[in-house]
């Protein structure tokens, strides 16, 4: 069992082992998935002792090693959601620092490896991008229905900031006619290589619906490299799932706004990659934070929101 532990003054907890997280509730227990070899998986009763369960899969899904180069089954940045009776969980492949990127879905009856009616399905591609042709990133996906029950899903990482997509009802391919629309991005540099444009960074888009809006959480800067890290959560609002997003000062997301929700400090380095769920009647961020107590180490972060003026804070203990 890993313990969520409180770190350098704060009361708050933290789980070493966990990189991008998401998280969902299935009858007594929590689960998590993060960036790992299959997936990485964890389950608590109570979001403070976990235990690693086995991944989603124990070999690399077949047509991602066919669709990128190199790809062994180190699968990024999952997201998972409860549609029509059954688990949808999307992830990413990729090569790392190019948009040779994909996402894919797998589907499963239930989330406990104990049951009967577990096991995973998976439906291969969903979308595609290609350098050269595409410029945005298919890596980092998020799943959100609207009000009226349609399935659309946000994605991108760096590029042309982050996209979005509505899918066909089996949520395994994008809609027809297709219509891509652009959520958030910021100014980049056009002489540097798309790989290093630290100037456009902007990933992990995550949007929650509150009252009568809908809240683009996405992650500025840059992840991933421990205590040099400088990732930060930032978001925007809108009354349509398509946008457009603004910031508190009315700043549109596609244009480099977004409002300050968390950063890291002296105790914690890069603070981002975010998911919104609910409990106990209040909402809580999920995000990853880099210890610089413990040499940058990944750690899951969970605080509760406090919306002020319907603008979602962190409440830092």
């Amino acid at each position: 069992m890993i313990g969520l532990l409180p770190v350098a003054g704060y009361a708050t907890d933290s789980l070493p082992g966990i990189h991008d997280p998401v998280i969902i509730r299935e009858k007594g227990y929590w689960y998590v998935f993060g960036t790992g070899r299959g997936i990485t998986v964890m389950r608590s009763a109570d979001r403070r002792n976990w235990k690693r369960l086995p991944p989603v899969f124990d070999q690399p899904p077949g047509w991602a090693v066919k669709a990128v180069s190199g790809f062994k089954g180190h699968i990024w940045a999952p997201d998972i959601a409860y549609v029509r009776g059954h688990y949808y969980l999307f992830y990413a492949v990729s090569a790392f620092g190019k948009n040779t990127s994909c996402i894919g879905v797998a589907s499963n009856k239930t989330l406990d490896p104990d049951s009967k009616e577990y096991h995973w399905l998976d439906h291969g591609k969903v979308i595609e991008s290609v350098p050269g042709r595409d410029m945005w990133n298919a890596i980092d996906p998020n799943l959100i229905l609207d009000e009226k029950g349609t399935p659309w899903l946000s994605f991108g990482s760096f590029w042309n900031g982050i996209k979005m997509v509505q899918l066909d009802s089996s949520l395994t391919q994008p809609a027809t006619p297709q219509q891509w629309y652009t959520l958030a991005a910021r100014s980049r540099n056009p002489v540097l290589p798309d790989s290093v444009a630290g100037d456009a960074a902007i990933e992990a888009p995550f949007i929650f619906h509150h009252n009568n809006y809908y809240y683009l959480f996405v992650s500025f800067d840059y992840c991933c490299r421990g205590v040099k890290s400088t990732y930060k959560v930032v978001v925007g609002r809108s009354k349509s799932i398509i946008g457009p997003y603004l910031d508190r000062d009315g700043v549109p997301m596609t244009l480099g706004g977004g409002t300050l929700v968390r950063e890291g400090d002296a105790n914690w380095m890069g603070i981002g990659h975010n998911a919104v769920f609910s409990d106990d009647g209040n909402d809580y961020l999920l995000y990853h934070g880099y210890d610089a107590h413990d040499n940058g180490k990944s750690k899951l972060w969970q605080e509760k929101i406090r919306w002020r003026d319907d603008w979602p804070e962190a409440v830092i203990k």
